[in-house]
């Protein structure tokens, strides 16, 4: 490992000495260098096996494997395929690959990679492309792949193909222990960078470009990723080159010359609910949860009144499949009170109170987010204590490390817990991910609810059915089961914004449906350093 990691303090110290010299150069690669902020840093090592499982730790990994096909700002594009084909009688898709594609080492890339890339998956499963669908895939020649699916899969093109990162058969067909694999040769990809270094304790990445990319050499000659815990400073400087903001960063970065780009609604800040456990698990409790609670407050007092009231149908209200006759909620702590006293619960001057006499009490995890790869203050538990109290529900309210709020509602050790996640503005079969009750039981952002049949028969069929106008029918009735049986509460939708410096020529942009079959909102597309 210590032939692959040098130290990136160094290069990054060489590199600031040579800021000035930053710009046009003579030949067509112009930039020698972009800058990108993150407020964390280390996200993992970036290969299928080592990088953090959200966003960031994908994105990273991204610039370095390719996927059969990408998407830029306006959709699905061609990348190590540069065609392909659908025959619905027998469930095939048919790839003809680039015939310019190459490794970093320089061999050719093939339809064996690819095959070799879904049966190696199969047998070590990397959980951002669900290769299960897939029955077999054949290689008739070495720039056709012919994929066989099990199935029918509505999002195979987006949460397969477009996610899968290809692997280089040459190299992974020798490593029985992917997770161990650290060595250079576990970083060789096809993608428009090379991997040159990380530095765990910095939060730094360094990425150099392949002046071979099969697109085109990149725009730029290094990425490098910078840990910094105060964008807006650090782009006014210009320390960073590109960066997630604060939605009121914009309007003074803008007056420094900063562009501005927003992202549509992907992200969801969300109250988690234990419905496994009395009284959370009768719905009608849960809809007077949803009664309480008023979302704009929320919005303006904790976010300025950046963002969206959310959709209850979890789908956000800009998704093209957003169902408008979704059962909502529009806040009345009268509405509230009144199914409360319903289920048989007696009013008393500091609360309701159960049967029994017991008060009826919550306790509310609650903690920091991260929000397209920046950490974001939470001020949000102590409103909703405020609101679900003014309904006569007590609240005690916890604050926790995010990790250990996530260890919490993983076991169930919880009444609720305010949370959040993006992955929404994507394919809808995020639905399955963030309802179903068989999805893995450390995902940490998932309903896990399995109380309602035709819901599950519906998630079940809408992943299947093939037919868009079909399909759309099944997805509007699950929304509106969901939002009437609110095993989780989404709140809102922050706004999401990002600023670039445009001088360095380099149009950064929020990529349509987010990166990848998870819908990453961060504007870290490599397509934007590749001349198409």
């Amino acid at each position: 490992m210590n032939r692959l990691f040098i130290k990136i303090g160094l290069i990054a110290c060489a590199c600031l000495l040579f800021a000035s010299a930053l710009g046009m150069a003579a030949d067509t690669q112009t930039l020698a260098e972009v800058r990108i902020g993150d407020s964390k840093g280390d996200w993992g090592l970036p290969n299928p096996y080592h990088h953090y499982q959200r966003g960031p730790g994908y994105v990273r990994m991204s610039w370095i494997f390719d996927t059969l096909i990408w998407k830029d700002k306006n959709g699905e594009i061609p990348a190590l395929a540069s065609s392909w084909s659908y025959d619905p009688a027998t469930h095939t898709y048919t790839f003809r690959l680039n015939p310019k594609a190459k490794w970093h080492d320089g061999k050719p890339v093939t339809s064996k990679d690819v095959a070799f890339t879904f049966a190696y998956f199969k047998k070590f499963p990397y959980s951002w492309a669900p290769v299960g669908y897939v029955q077999q895939v054949e290689t008739p020649d070495d720039a056709t792949a012919v994929v066989t699916l099990a199935k029918p899969f509505a999002p195979f093109l987006t949460n397969i193909a477009g996610t899968m990162p290809v692997l280089p058969r040459h190299i992974w067909e020798k490593v029985t222990d992917p997770k161990s694999f650290v060595e250079p040769e576990a970083f060789i990809g096809s993608g428009p960078y090379r991997f040159k270094d990380f530095n765990k304790t910095q939060g730094s990445y360094l990425f150099e470009a392949f002046d071979d990319y099969y697109l085109g050499r990149p725009l730029a000659k290094r990425v490098i990723y910078i840990r910094t815990g105060k964008p807006l400073a650090s782009l006014s400087t210009g320390q960073i080159d590109v960066s997630n903001i604060q939605p009121d960063m914009a309007e003074p970065l803008q007056k420094k010359g900063l562009t501005i780009i927003s992202d549509s609604y992907g992200w969801n800040k969300k109250l988690m609910i234990n419905h496994r456990k009395a009284p959370l698990n009768d719905k009608r409790f849960r809809q007077a949860l949803a009664w309480a609670i008023d979302r704009q407050e929320l919005i303006d007092k904790a976010h300025r009144g950046f963002g969206a009231p959310a959709s209850l149908g979890l789908l956000p209200t800009d998704h093209p499949m957003y169902n408008p006759a979704t059962p909502a909620y529009p806040h009345s702590t009268a509405k509230a009170r009144e199914i409360l006293e319903s289920l048989g619960y007696v009013k008393g001057a500091d609360g309701f109170y159960a049967k029994d006499g017991n008060p009826l009490q919550l306790e509310t995890l609650s903690s920091s987010l991260t929000v397209g790869g920046e950490q974001t203050p939470d001020r949000d538990g102590e409103i909703l204590k405020k609101q679900l109290e003014e309904a006569g529900i007590r609240i005690n309210l916890v604050q926790l490390e995010s990790s250990t709020t996530d260890a919490r509602v993983v076991k169930w050790d919880f009444d609720l817990a305010v949370s959040g996640h993006g992955g929404l503005a994507g394919d809808p079969i995020a639905l399955n991910d963030y309802i179903r009750p068989d999805v893995a039981p450390s995902f940490v952002n998932g309903a896990r609810y399995g109380d309602n049949a035709e819901l599950l028969a519906l998630l079940e069929a809408h992943v299947k059915e093939m037919d868009p106008a079909k399909r759309k029918e099944l997805v509007f009735r699950i929304q509106e089961i969901y939002a009437t049986d609110l095993p989780a509460i989404s709140l809102y939708y922050p706004d999401s914004r990002a600023a670039y410096n445009p001088a360095k020529g380099i149009r950064w942009f929020f990529t349509q449906g987010g990166i990848s079959g998870r819908g990453v909102p961060i504007p870290q597309n490599k397509m934007a350093l590749v001349a198409r």
